[in-house]
């Protein structure tokens, strides 16, 4: 289990730390944060077979990612890791319901895709970032995987233009070679919005682009989350020295 202290003042900050889901009460309280931000704050239509549970057919074959408030135990940040493995077994990676991944089949046996990456309002903080980055790093180093993948979410709520302004900003500098693009099965309709606005990269992307991360084509629409997803690939060989040093190597 790794540790790290919040920058607050020492009589308030908590000690958070990251591991993975242990029993179904983790996974659940990881599935409730997830709803708290995904349906409470964000509004997406989830299909919940629960109620208060972000949940779907993926979870009971996915790692979960936890980051905790050890003062209270409370799950305050979540990834899921879905391996080749597992992926396999369910019959997809979820990214495949929004994006054809035909051109990724060459290193699907060495790719692991996180997903579903939420943290509680409370909690917005590097150090949050900080240890679910190490937790990931930590994972792909023990079982030698080579590739991360995933889908980036961008908010619609002002119909798109500020999703099409960020992969206009983007796709110039941080576009994957061609043999690593995907294509959205329902498109963002890029022609259509204004690409010029002045946006601001989300600090999710922006941590994904600094480690090294490739944007393999246009976004997709996800209609139930109403957010234009972005497909991310980090190969581990590409990580940035500097991140290395800070997640892979300390991890």
């Amino acid at each position: 289990m790794l540790q790290l202290e919040d920058q607050q003042t020492q009589q308030e900050r908590p000690t958070l730390s990251v591991s993975l889901a242990k029993c179904e009460e983790d996974i659940r309280a990881a599935q409730s944060l997830r709803y708290r931000v995904f349906g409470e704050e964000m509004g997406a239509r989830l299909q919940c077979r629960e109620p208060g549970l972000d949940t779907d057919i993926y979870d009971p074959y996915c790692e979960h990612l936890l980051v905790r408030d050890e003062k209270t135990n409370e799950v305050v940040g979540t990834y899921r890791i879905l391996t080749p493995e597992q992926s396999r077994r369910v019959g997809s990676y979820y990214s495949e319901s929004e994006f054809d991944l035909t051109r990724l089949q060459h290193i699907r046996s060495s790719t692991v895709e996180v997903g579903r990456s939420c943290v509680h309002p409370d909690y917005r903080t590097g150090a949050t970032i900080a240890l679910l980055w190490a937790g990931l790093a930590d994972f792909m180093g023990r079982n030698g995987y080579e590739y991360l993948i995933g889908c980036a979410s961008v908010s619609m709520a002002d119909g798109g233009h500020m999703a099409a302004s960020l992969y206009e900003q983007l796709k110039t500098k941080y576009m994957s070679p061609v043999e690593w693009r995907v294509f959205p099965r329902c498109s963002l309709p890029i022609e259509a919005l204004d690409r010029r606005a002045d946006v601001e990269i989300p600090p999710l992307i922006r941590g994904y682009l600094r480690a090294g991360a490739y944007v393999c084509g246009d976004p997709a629409w996800d209609p139930d989350f109403n957010t234009a997803d972005l497909f991310i690939l980090l190969p581990m060989s590409r990580i940035n020295p500097r991140y290395k040093r800070h997640f892979v190597d300390a991890a």
